[in-house]
């Protein structure tokens, strides 16, 4: 038996509007992503600099939001001064070493591997390794004479990020002084109260996820990079790894466990390598330490001080961070958590209401209403 289903052109016609919308909308995303991820970063950076320009805004006496903006700026300007003269060197420092020392292990390992000079003196290949060997110390000593070039050739993509990072303080000052301003502006849009309060306590709901996400991670992070650093400090005390990566370390580790999941085992893991260029005996210990370190920090450090702040599934947390980071890199690890916890708030609301207006709905009173409507 066949079934014909009519629709009508108007239905037709709004279906495939929807849908091209949709497909435009997820292009426009596409194509504006470095201007939302900075959009984003800002408000990011915005709601967690909001606390330390709340208080100060109470303590001073003019209590002026701008002078209390101004003032957590600073401390913000001296803590990326501090990382880009502490931290950046070091790291130069053992790239070239590392760059420097290998033409001597390519001399080491060929003078040590007997078995296999012999088989090439026997095949008579001694001529094409020779050849080999040479070609490999000679671009490895042009690129340690030479590493300085190197980094002139990303010099472009470090203006750019500068320029990105500028245009994202900025964003965050002008919002941290404008935001009040803002607020209340929207909130005297509304002509009804009870929308109002509703959409008030789900911003601040929104406000409070982010908010906790992100002093619960940074305290996370800042335990994890201070006890990496002061792992790194007793190596420094047994074995040859110089002192100049402790700060390193600890600022590696801390940076990189802002991504949730994946950042910190990548933190550990650039450490590991740039202690193995000093000590392999250092890296093997830091690496066994930080694996023990993550099961301590996942089932009792993490849970303590995120207090279920967020409230999400491992499962959901694991595809908020992989879709932040395909989409948008390392910042779209670190945003994607609260993102969802936000999410979660607007489903949440969502469902009590609709569960507020089907009981509502399914009333006797408003039973016998639509029956005496129906029968009219």
């Amino acid at each position: 038996m066949k079934v014909k289903i009519e629709i009508d052109t108007r239905t037709f016609v709004r279906f495939w509007l929807v849908v091209i919308g949709f497909a435009l909308a997820g292009f426009a995303i596409y194509s504006a992503s470095t201007a939302l991820i900075i959009i984003c970063s800002s408000l990011f950076f915005a709601i967690a600099l909001s606390i330390p320009v709340n208080r100060l805004a109470k303590i001073l006496p003019s209590k002026s939001r701008v002078l209390s903006t101004a003032l957590s700026y600073v401390a913000v300007i001296v803590v990326l001064g501090a990382f880009t003269f502490l931290v950046i060197p070091p790291i130069v420092e053992q790239t070239v070493k590392f760059a420097q020392t290998v033409p001597d292990l390519v001399d080491s390992a060929a003078k040590q591997y007997s078995v296999v000079d012999d088989v090439v003196n026997k095949y008579n290949l001694k001529p094409e390794v020779d050849k080999a060997v040479s070609s490999v110390k000679n671009s490895t000593t042009q690129f340690a004479t030479n590493v300085g070039s190197a980094f002139l050739s990303i010099l472009g993509s470090f203006l750019s990020l500068m320029v990105s990072m500028i245009l994202v303080l900025v964003l965050t000052f002008l919002m941290l002084v404008e935001g009040p301003v803002w607020l209340k502006l929207l909130w005297g849009i509304y002509n009804d109260q009870d929308r109002m309060e509703a959409h008030k306590n789900i911003l601040n709901r929104m406000y409070g996820v982010v908010k906790g996400y992100i002093v619960g991670q940074l305290s996370v992070s800042a335990i994890a990079g201070f006890t990496a650093g002061m792992v790194v400090f007793l190596l420094t005390l047994a074995l040859n790894v110089p002192t100049s990566l402790i700060i390193p370390t600890a600022a590696i580790i801390f940076i990189l466990s802002l991504v949730p999941m994946f950042g910190g085992i990548a933190g550990a893991v650039i450490v590991g390598f740039f202690l193995a260029l000093n000590d392999w005996t250092a890296a093997v210990i830091f690496l066994a330490f930080y694996i023990v370190y993550q099961q301590i920090e996942a089932n009792y450090i993490s849970p303590k001080i995120q207090s279920k702040q967020i409230d999400l599934s491992p499962l959901a947390i694991l595809i908020a961070v992989t879709i932040g980071l395909y989409l948008f890199g390392m910042v779209g690890g670190i945003i994607s958590i609260p993102i969802a916890g936000c999410i979660k708030v607007l489903v949440e609301d969502y469902f009590v209401r609709a569960k507020k207006n089907r009981i509502k709905s399914e009333k006797p009173i408003n039973k016998f209403i639509k029956k005496l409507k129906a029968a009219e």
